[in-house]
């Protein structure tokens, strides 16, 4: 059979070709490899799905943002640490300390921001309190337990500046979503369990009887939950833990034992108030198994929780949505909680 002669066009347009098919193979090896061996491209686009969402929800609070509340932005809680910054919230006319509720974003522990949250810390201020909205470092930027030492550094500043912020450093109440949520549990678990505290070299800002309870919103409180996870969820749960801790998910993981609440809480653990939506995969697994926890323990607990068929399904951090009845009852009872719980001179 005859061989046909290709030109040295056609010869150098086929090298060209799988040049460009072998670039291709590597950078799709290289991307495989990239998400085996560090979690950071991953971490990077569950940030960006969080930061998406997160944007959308700031939406639907904007419009209930009150305008009879003063602020400050951005205060430096933690010298020499660009993520350690925090804002204040009061009614205008403020001159005098106000119960205080202490406010950590959620995220996955690897995204958010106290911006997204500052209708709600308004709406909550105008109510009669200050509120602090915190910033803390999280992953993989920085990982476990720096956030942890943050949050206590910056109940520090806040207790040394409180004639500044007008905070009432005897009635403080430690609030936080999702990751938030489980930051603030650690914290109050470590404020009030010696052992615990030892176990981490934690020095704790506050006194047990400074934190006069916790609101606690569709939080994480026993990480080994996530375990065995399925699917995207299960990924991406993955994906946000190695970020964090600087390990993958398993059953030897001892930062996952020790950031979970669950079994370091006592009888001395703080009231708390703690809610979850029915649609939130968290609710079942973490937030009622949580609570039913402190309640054994004899701790004060309230507990807001839908049934099953509730409509509309309520998803996670579903506190947010103030276009819901069931936000508004949940700030409404979260504000409740801290009435009851404020202690009057």
């Amino acid at each position: 059979m005859e061989k046909i002669a290709r030109s040295p066009r056609v010869r150098r347009r086929h090298r060209v070709v799988w040049w460009i098919l072998g670039v291709i193979g590597a950078l799709l090896i290289g991307t495989i490899v990239a998400f085996q061996v560090s979690p950071w491209p991953g971490a990077m686009i569950v940030r960006a799905v969080f930061t998406n969402g997160a944007a959308k929800v700031t939406k639907i609070m904007a419009p209930f943002a009150p305008d009879n509340v003063t602020s400050t932005f951005n205060v430096d809680y933690r010298e020499g640490s660009p993520s350690a910054q925090l804002d204040v919230y009061w009614p205008d006319g403020t001159t005098a300390p106000l119960p205080t509720i202490v406010w950590t974003h959620g995220g996955a522990w690897i995204s958010g921001s106290k911006d997204n949250n500052t209708a709600y810390y308004q709406l909550l201020a105008s109510k009669g309190y200050t509120v602090v909205g915190l910033n803390y470092g999280y992953g993989p930027e920085t990982t476990y337990p720096e956030a942890v030492y943050e949050i206590n550094d910056a109940l520090a500043f806040l207790v040394a500046h409180a004639a500044e912020y007008n905070i009432d450093t005897n009635n403080l109440f430690l609030a936080g979503d999702s990751a938030g949520a489980q930051l603030t549990s650690q914290v109050a678990a470590l404020t009030t369990n010696p052992a615990y505290a030892a176990e981490m070299s934690f020095t704790p800002a506050l006194a047990p009887d400074q934190i006069r309870g916790l609101i606690l919103n569709c939080g994480v409180y026993d990480l080994s939950t996530f375990e065995g996870g399925k699917g995207l969820i299960g990924w991406g749960d993955g994906i946000t833990i190695w970020a964090y801790t600087g390990e993958q998910i398993s059953e030897t993981n001892a930062a996952m034992t020790q950031m979970s609440t669950i079994n370091f809480a006592t009888k001395d653990f703080p009231p708390a108030y703690i809610t979850g939506g029915n649609a939130d995969p968290l609710t079942a697994g973490n937030s009622k198994p949580f609570a039913a926890k402190l309640q054994q323990l004899g701790v004060d607990v309230t507990t807001l929780f839908w049934p099953e068929d509730y409509t509309p399904a309520l998803p996670h951090e579903y506190q947010f949505r103030l276009n819901l009845d069931a936000a508004q009852t949940s700030l409404t009872e979260s504000l409740a909680f801290v009435a009851a719980h404020t202690v009057r001179p």
